[in-house]
C-alpha cells in the first residue's frame, strides 16, 4: 500500500498544489483496497468522496429501464471517476454503477474537503477538471458510436481493445453484448461471421483471435 505522502505520485496532475494543499491532502486522504468483483457505488447512492484510482480497474456500467446495460468507460490507475466528480459538482446520486474488474487501491478525498480545496486551490480545480474534461469527450465518443458506427467495426475494437497477449478474449457473447450496449443475439451472429471469415474461433466463455491483419483493417473502417 503506498504511503499518503508518496500516493500523489500516481497524478501528475497534483504536482503544482501548494504545500498547504498537499498537507491537507495528505491529512485527509483515505486509501482503500477493494477486491475484483467489489461494487463501489451504485444507482441512487450519494457521492461522498472524489475517487482517485492508484491501483487496477473500475468499470462504469449503467442498465437501461428495459433491462439492458452498456459500458460507460473504465477508470485505470493515475485516474480519477468523472461520474464521481460529476455528482459532487452536482450535489446529486449516481445514476450508474462502478465495479472494481480487479483488485484495487483507491483514495478517497472526503466531500468537505473536496468542496474546500476546489474553492482555495487553482491547481487543483485545474487537476479535477482536466480529468473531468477529457472523460466528457470521451463519454460523448461512446454515445457517437452507438448511435452512427456499424456493429461490425465497434466490434472489432472492441475485441482487439480487450484481447490478452495470446490474442485471447475470456468473455460470453453476453459480456460483450454489455461492452457495447446491445443484445446478445446481435454479438452472436457477428462473431459466427467473423468465424465464417476465418478471422476468429469461438468456444465456450473464449474467443481466440486468429486473423489480427483483417481484424484491424476493419477496425479502422470508418
Amino acid at each position: 500500500m503506498l504511503t499518503k505522502p508518496s500516493w500523489r505520485a500516481a497524478f501528475p496532475g497534483l504536482a503544482d498544489i501548494s504545500g498547504q494543499v498537499s498537507a491537507q491532502l495528505d491529512r485527509t486522504a483515505r486509501s482503500v483496497q477493494l477486491k475484483r468483483g467489489a461494487q463501489i457505488f451504485g444507482p441512487g447512492k450519494p457521492a461522498e468522496n472524489l475517487f482517485l484510482l492508484v491501483s487496477g480497474t473500475v468499470r462504469v456500467q449503467q442498465v437501461s429501464e428495459g433491462g439492458r446495460e452498456i459500458v460507460l468507460y473504465r477508470v485505470h490507475s493515475g485516474e480519477s471517476c468523472v461520474l464521481t466528480t460529476a455528482c459532487l459538482l452536482a450535489f446529486e446520486d449516481y445514476t450508474a454503477e462502478g465495479i472494481a474488474e480487479t483488485d484495487i487501491e483507491a483514495i478517497l478525498i472526503p466531500r468537505d474537503d473536496f468542496d474546500a480545496l476546489m474553492a482555495i486551490s487553482k491547481a487543483f480545480r485545474a487537476f479535477v477538471f482536466e480529468a473531468y474534461s477529457k472523460r466528457i469527450t470521451d463519454l460523448f465518443l461512446v454515445i457517437e458510436e452507438i448511435a452512427f458506427k456499424r456493429m461490425d467495426i465497434r466490434l472489432a475494437q472492441k475485441l482487439l481493445d480487450l484481447k490478452d497477449a495470446e490474442h485471447t478474449l475470456h468473455l460470453t457473447h453476453q459480456q460483450l453484448a454489455v461492452e457495447l450496449g446491445t443484445a446478445r443475439e446481435v454479438i452472436s451472429r457477428q462473431l459466427k461471421e467473423f468465424e465464417r471469415r476465418g478471422w476468429l474461433s469461438l468456444s465456450r466463455g473464449a474467443i481466440e483471435l486468429h486473423d489480427m491483419p483483417a481484424m484491424q483493417r476493419l477496425a479502422r473502417t470508418f
